[in-house]
């Protein structure tokens, strides 16, 4: 069942997505070739705690940290480790925060040094993805529109579109109605409602759609060892348009990097 929220129960959602923006944006100051995963992880709890949050995935069905960190091959629910990232990589970070009794939860795949073209393009046409599905997450549409508008975007630059994984309603739980799939036919799927909250997430892999799971039971990898990337936005839907209550912002500005692509999902500008 899809739960509505209130126009207050969004602001507070805001808050929540906010603190994880912030926190990725943290991410983004220091993320570089011989940092460890493990160090980021600390890094983020250490400041989420700071701002009356809590780690969103720490403990939540079991997983042991507060960042989901997957590197290259590893599609999401990568676990941190001792191992220092190097040039050339590339790694989806992906974090949650209770705060205020709602959950944020978005994620951003960071170039680590300098990247090959192959991946820089498989990073650029994920991203602009996500914000294609975006626009079809309004009044009149459903579900599958949103993955049907990912799906041929991505598919038309070759990439694999992952089925068994998909974003999700979002609110007092990490997990709500809808499932929100990256792929699907146009028409099908539960009818969008005003005051609805949900997290669009493309996981999009430059080779097969196919992904295997490590004995650790979470770590998720591509089946042929290729490359994946990962972005996801927390939206709500208000006066029948999408409204983001997540942003890139901080990480840009933490990377000195300009982009206008979040105007059109805001009523007003975002103040940094």
């Amino acid at each position: 069942m899809i739960i509505p929220k209130t126009a207050e129960e969004i602001e507070l959602m805001r808050h929540s997505a906010l603190l994880v923006s912030k926190t990725l944006g943290e991410i983004a100051k220091v993320i570089k070739p011989g940092v460890t995963t493990l160090a980021l992880d600390k890094l983020a709890e250490e400041f989420i705690r700071d701002n009356d949050g809590i780690p969103g995935f720490l403990g939540l069905y079991g997983f042991p940290n507060s960042l989901c960190m997957s590197p290259n091959a590893q599609v999401v629910h990568g676990i941190p480790n001792n191992i220092p990232l190097k040039e050339g990589d590339v790694i989806s970070v992906d974090c949650g925060v209770l705060k205020n009794g709602f959950y944020g939860d978005h994620a951003y795949s960071f170039e680590i040094g300098e990247v090959t073209p192959e991946v820089k393009k498989l990073l650029t046409v994920t991203k602009e993805s996500l914000y294609v599905g975006i626009r079809e997450f309004r009044i009149g549409n459903r579900v599958e529109d949103v993955g049907n508008a990912i799906q041929k975007y991505c598919e038309s630059h070759g990439y694999g579109v992952v089925r068994e994984l998909v974003g999700h309603g979002l609110g007092t739980k990490m997990h709500e109605d809808p499932e929100m799939p990256n792929y699907g036919k146009r028409g099908r799927g539960k009818l969008f409602i005003e005051g609805m909250t949900v997290a669009i997430e493309p996981m999009i892999n430059m080779g097969t759609k196919n992904i295997k799971q490590l004995k650790d039971g979470w770590t998720i990898l591509t089946a042929d060892g290729k490359p994946s990337a990962h972005f996801e936005h927390n939206v709500a839907l208000v006066d029948g348009k999408p409204e983001l209550l997540s942003t890139f912002g901080y990480i840009y500005k933490a990377l000195g990097i300009e982009s206008n692509e979040e105007d059109e999902f805001r009523k007003n500008p975002l103040v940094l």
